[in-house]
């Protein structure tokens, strides 16, 4: 039988490939370390699971909610924002609450994608940057990662060769999957080129908190009339530890954020009463929190790069997010992406995230995630090592098993 015209159109989900591998391996005892989908093992902070047991308690909050968010939740985000990047938001309007970022983006580009229209996108980015307006009827220009002095001249060059001229630009920074972090300057830049090309930015911002080193990341919103063009997406996921919780917010232009809030008034009912009352009251903390969160990861990362590099796989630092871009070592990158990932999981009992699953360009990388405590993390650079050495002297069996099934 056919497929449907809209699955059609999405390409086999790489990353399965990988979830079936791991999971054999386990049912075959193996113990793997999961370094691969992004999926915080950190608990929720106590006082936002008993705001939220205390809230679950009042019958009247087990009716339906608010699909864009109940007001006090709207209000807190908008407090957010004016403490974190000094941007004042208007809550009954430019703010939206989200069932995650993945949602908001998802409806966004239903919202305002008509077939056909064009969207810049970089690549290797979050599947969802590309397939929400893949699935919407949008077409994706691919265009470089990294916010440097090559970015402008791309998107000339995207607009140029673009027919019908691009409606909308996907930022994310800090990026995931490549941790890359802009800088205002460079936000200073792209608002001045979609404002003089009439082009929406749709920036993903689900990483905010997640920086190291001292350098918080900034929001395009900062720009002085940014709020023209952009609409900025947000979790509560990787900040709070919260990513089985769906709680994202969109925020911005009016008539954005006007859009995206009439599409979601057809799909859902918004997030649970008392999750919404639970995040306010994270939202309205003092940051110790987050700070806390962003501690242990840091510290991961600082385990990682350490002990990877002493395994023989030199990883660089990445400066934010839970992630980390790891070139695939040399002797074994005409495998690819996605076979590398097969030979960790059937080698060294480590798993991650293949490159090209967040598009071609990624293909010489693969995304480790900073998901496991730091003695785990230890072992899997054991395995590694063990892994590497063993291959380096017999290279002809590092072929993934999976290839002769």
């Amino acid at each position: 039988m056919e497929e449907f015209y809209k699955v059609r159109r999405l390409p086999p989900y790489v990353f399965e490939q990988v979830n079936r591998l791991k999971a054999s391996a386990r049912s075959r005892g193996a113990d793997i370390i999961d370094l691969g989908m992004g999926n915080p093992d950190l608990p929720t902070p106590k006082a936002i699971v008993d705001k939220l047991c205390e809230v679950v308690r009042d019958p009247r909050t087990h009716r339906y909610s608010s699909s864009r968010g109940i007001p006090g939740l709207r209000r807190a985000q908008a407090a957010y924002y004016q403490r974190r990047f000094g941007v004042k938001l208007n809550p009954d309007t430019q703010v939206v609450a989200t069932l995650g970022s993945k949602e908001g983006f998802a409806n966004m580009a239903q919202a305002i994608t008509a077939p056909g229209d064009v969207i810049l996108c970089p690549n290797p980015t979050y599947p969802i940057h590309a397939f929400g307006f893949i699935m919407s009827g949008g077409v994706i220009r691919s265009l470089q990662v990294e916010p440097d002095d090559g970015f402008i001249p791309a998107l000339e060059r995207g607009v140029r060769h673009s027919i019908p001229k691009p409606l909308a630009l996907i930022l994310n920074y800090p990026s995931n999957p490549t941790a890359l972090v802009a800088s205002l300057d460079f936000y200073k830049d792209v608002v001045a080129f979609a404002k003089k090309n009439d082009i929406i930015i749709l920036s993903d911002l689900a990483y905010s908190e997640i920086y190291f080193d001292g350098n918080p990341p900034p929001s395009v919103l900062q720009v002085p009339g940014a709020m023209d063009v952009c609409v900025e997406f947000t979790s509560m996921s990787k900040t709070f530890s919260m990513p089985g919780w769906r709680m994202g917010f969109a925020v911005g232009n009016e008539r954005l954020i006007s859009a995206l809030t009439r599409v979601k008034s057809y799909l859902d009912y918004g997030a649970f009463t008392p999750i919404q009352v639970a995040a306010a009251h994270a939202l309205n903390g003092d940051g110790a929190d987050i700070a806390e969160v962003r501690d242990i990861y840091h510290k991961r990362r600082d385990v990682m790069v350490d002990s990877f590099g002493r395994a023989g796989w030199t990883i660089p630092a990445p400066a934010a997010s839970m992630f980390a871009w790891a070139p695939i070592p040399e002797p074994f990158k005409h495998l690819g992406s996605l076979e590398f990932s097969k030979l960790l999981i059937e080698h060294a009992d480590v798993a991650v995230a293949p490159g090209v699953g967040f598009g071609e360009h990624g293909d010489n990388f693969v995304r480790v995630a900073l998901v496991e405590n730091e003695h785990r993390i230890r072992q899997a650079a054991r395995n590694i090592k063990r892994f590497l050495s063993s291959s380096a002297k017999q290279p002809n069996n590092v072929v993934p098993l999976s290839a002769h099934r």
